[in-house]
């Protein structure tokens, strides 16, 4: 039987997954969480074969929860399951411990690889990123500039990008008003 954590803050969401997962992986039991505090809560209280993660949750990034998951449990397989295109968070998730990304747009049979493989011990990257991990290699060019900015720094910009101001900013992402315009001085 597996045992399979849906974080993600959309309810009808996490629905659709666990559908999607229970008629794939017969007699797996799935559970929702939808905040950063109740994934936590749930992976110290509980046993799970998989959590798969988004990166955009009420309360605490995606992938600070991801580095709490793995600090509380190393060999916990993580999907991270976002909206944002692999090319701006896929590498970052992967540092962070991440078994894998993918992007929400993906299909169902796409996301089953994807547990199956996880599940197996793998790795999934999607083709997307896999090209892109093997072009970074391959190229002897500094890197673009956002990939130098630490994972708060980049998640800072990328709110600045959406249009928020600093006091949403910090509320968003439980800072200060000081912190949040430091991380944009140093950008």
């Amino acid at each position: 039987m597996i045992r399979i954590l849906i974080a993600d803050d959309h309810p009808i969401l996490r629905r659709g997954l666990a559908d999607i997962l229970s008629r794939a992986f017969e007699g797996a039991i799935c559970d929702e969480a939808g905040n950063a505090q109740e994934v936590v809560s749930k992976v110290q209280s509980q046993d799970w074969d998989l959590v798969v993660l988004d990166v955009t949750m009420p309360g605490r990034s995606g992938l600070d929860v991801l580095r709490d998951l793995k600090g509380l449990r190393p060999e916990l397989p993580v999907l991270v399951l976002s909206m944002h295109p692999e090319d701006q968070l896929g590498k970052r998730a992967l540092k962070a411990g991440a078994s894998g990304y993918m992007n929400k747009e993906s299909a169902p049979e796409e996301l089953i690889k994807a547990v199956r493989k996880v599940l197996a011990g793998g790795i999934y990257v999607s083709p997307v990123l896999a090209e892109r991990l093997a072009r970074d290699l391959n190229e002897d060019s500094e890197r673009p500039l956002h990939e130098t900015l630490s994972d708060r720094e980049f998640e800072v910009l990328r709110l600045i990008g959406s249009g928020m101001t600093t006091t949403q900013i910090a509320e968003v992402l439980h800072l200060s008003m000081p912190t949040v315009s430091t991380y944009r001085t140093r950008m």
